[in-house]
């Protein structure tokens, strides 16, 4: 039993995780979190601890036959739970004040580099206005207080009075020599694949364009159309009635079908006797097939005689 309860800072991997428990079949909570903060093994003892556990252990005891003397390891008397809960508020106050110093050094951490850095920066421009006052226009009879106005005889509203700012003037560059700000020069912003853009391997320059455009790819919808028809009455039988018909011949308007054979070549008559002839020859065929085979048994059986 777990008499003193730990808590840490919440982690997914890590305290996630369930346990089978055999009594009750099913899965359980190894731990129990809140926000971000977790109670080791708090789903666990909870769930030993619960009226449910306890009766489900009973029943795989007795269903099992097992020792008596062991069902107490698999089970949380409540009064040990609740020692367990107090001692969670306790770790909790506890976490909480180590929470609190971890924060004031962070923070105490976090203003000492910032005044070491103020201090970097401050070390390298007290140099650099040293330098400046030094090569002030007021040598050349301008007055040190008139600022950066390098506008002689203007006056104050005089638009053309407007302080003028350029970079400053080092060691290493000529008397009356300054730099000019230009500018960031950013390359123009184009669109990418996560963005939307079209890949550059699936662009199309202008005369590939204009090729796809006159050419197609593939058949035409009327083409489709004529090689599903064609599928279509492939599927049919082809003995069927109006088969050989041919839709592409070119009648006038007087036309009427004749009805021989079924819109094939032919008269009605000619239909009649040309059906009674072809059943005669399926008969004849069928008669000729069994007197062959009424010889072919009656000579078996002489053999067998």
């Amino acid at each position: 039993m777990i008499r003193s309860a730990e808590i840490v800072k919440y982690d997914f991997i890590e305290h996630e995780q369930n346990i089978w428990c055999y009594c009750c079949r099913v899965e359980v909570k190894k731990h129990m979190s809140s926000g971000n903060l977790t109670v080791m093994y708090g789903g666990l003892l909870e769930h030993l601890a619960s009226s449910e556990h306890r009766k489900e252990t009973n029943r795989f005891w007795w269903e099992n036959k097992a020792e008596v003397k062991l069902k107490q390891r698999f089970l949380v008397l409540p009064e040990d739970y609740e020692s367990f809960k107090l001692s969670v508020m306790k770790a909790l106050e506890s976490y909480e004040e180590t929470e609190d110093v971890h924060i004031k050094e962070v923070a105490a951490h976090i203003q000492k580099v910032e005044q070491s850095r103020l201090e970097m920066v401050q070390s390298v421009l007290e140099p650099q206005s040293e330098i400046e006052a030094s090569e002030s226009p007021s040598a050349s009879g301008v007055s040190a207080n008139s600022g950066s106005d390098l506008n002689f005889g203007a006056k104050p509203e005089d638009p053309a009075s407007i302080d003028v700012h350029t970079a400053p003037e080092f060691d290493w560059m000529e008397a009356g020599q300054s730099l000019t700000f230009i500018g960031h020069q950013e390359p123009p912003v184009k669109g990418n694949v996560h963005s939307g853009a079209i890949p550059p391997w699936l662009m199309q320059d202008d005369g590939e364009a204009t090729e796809s455009r006159l050419q197609e790819i593939g058949p035409s919808f009327e083409e489709f159309q004529k090689q599903q028809e064609k599928e279509r009455l492939r599927k049919l039988p082809p003995n069927r009635v109006g088969a050989n018909f041919d839709h592409s011949s070119q009648t006038d308007e007087g036309w009427l079908p004749s009805f021989g054979r079924v819109w094939n070549n032919g008269r009605r008559w000619q239909s009649r006797h040309q059906f009674r002839r072809e059943n005669d020859e399926k008969s004849v065929i069928k008669r000729k097939g069994e007197k062959c085979w009424k010889k072919g048994k009656k000579s078996r059986m002489d053999n067998f005689s």
